[in-house]
């Protein structure tokens, strides 16, 4: 049997920012375009994510995984330049994305982002004429199951959550699925497991989460926000769980924070059991874009 190859790539922070309009910069958007203008816009680079998406369309690929953060202030004209961008990255039916805490910046955005993006953040059901949360997404022997942690803060505050209706929808998804054959990944922008000095940006009801995964079991999540090569284990009903987070897809090499860079999973079933096999490319230290390790994490 030949693997299914996902991909999955998060964080890209889309540069350039669109000038915004006077009105558009009250409340937390003034903070974060002061924040664009002094700082990030030196460590999000457009040419990096391009070069690291051309990288990943060579590759022999079934799906991809987008898990958020496709803007920085989620103005207006960036949340159309990022449909844009899904489109290059390819169409809906192959794409598969869950938004972060920069795409839902202000109240507003969640509204825009759900129109513009919406093909991409829709389940398989006749009946899914919306983009509500969590979604299933069968592709191959894949279930793609999206959830949105991605909620407006208060400035200097990044934290995540799902809410008592998302999880329990997840928690039906989830039961109905027991007994399928299926490897079934939960997306995510927030990592289920932050460090203490990351509290600020926490997905505040990861412990009802981990509850659930440990009743009913994922065979994978994959999540991003942190900009970091990550690889977490959770319990679940008979095994353990891997989640596994990647840098922003924007941050050039030879700097303090991770290179960009994306992963593949080669997954199959075989033998009574599910392998996979991960594959790690991006910038190397060089600012080479290659393959930078792989490794059996079932």
């Amino acid at each position: 049997m030949t693997a299914f190859v996902l991909a999955h790539l998060s964080d890209p922070h889309l540069a350039p920012l669109p000038r915004p309009r006077l009105h558009e910069l009250a409340g937390k958007r003034a903070i974060g375009y002061m924040n664009w203008t002094r700082n990030r816009h030196r460590i999000h680079r457009r040419e990096v994510i391009d070069a690291l998406v051309g990288d990943l369309h060579a590759q022999a690929t079934d799906h991809i995984a987008v898990t958020g953060d496709l803007v920085n202030i989620a103005l207006p004209a960036e949340i159309a330049q990022a449909r844009t961008w899904l489109d290059s990255v390819g169409p809906p039916a192959d794409v598969t994305l869950v938004p972060g805490n920069h795409d839902a910046y202000v109240h507003s955005a969640i509204a825009r982002f759900s129109d513009a993006w919406g093909d991409y953040m829709r389940g398989d059901a006749a009946s899914d004429t919306t983009s509500l949360f969590p979604f299933v997404r069968r592709r191959g022997p894949l279930t793609l199951i999206g959830v949105s942690s991605g909620v407006p803060t208060r400035p200097f505050i990044a934290t995540g959550t799902l809410g008592r209706i998302q999880l329990a929808a997840l928690d039906a998804i989830l039961h109905g699925l027991a007994a399928a054959t299926t490897f079934r990944v939960l997306l995510i922008h927030h990592p289920l497991q932050s460090q203490e000095r990351r509290r600020h940006a926490r997905l505040t009801d990861s412990d009802l989460l981990c509850e659930l995964l440990r009743r009913h079991g994922v065979d994978l999540v994959l999540h991003g926000h942190d900009h970091r090569h990550a690889v977490t284990w959770f319990d679940g009903p008979t095994s353990r769980i891997p989640a596994i987070g990647v840098p922003s897809a924007s941050v050039a090499a030879g700097g303090h924070r991770e290179a960009a860079a994306y992963n593949l999973f080669g997954i199959d079933h075989r033998d009574g059991r599910w392998h996979v096999e991960m594959t790690t490319r991006g910038f190397s230290r060089a600012g080479e874009i290659g393959e930078l390790r792989r490794e059996k994490l079932v």
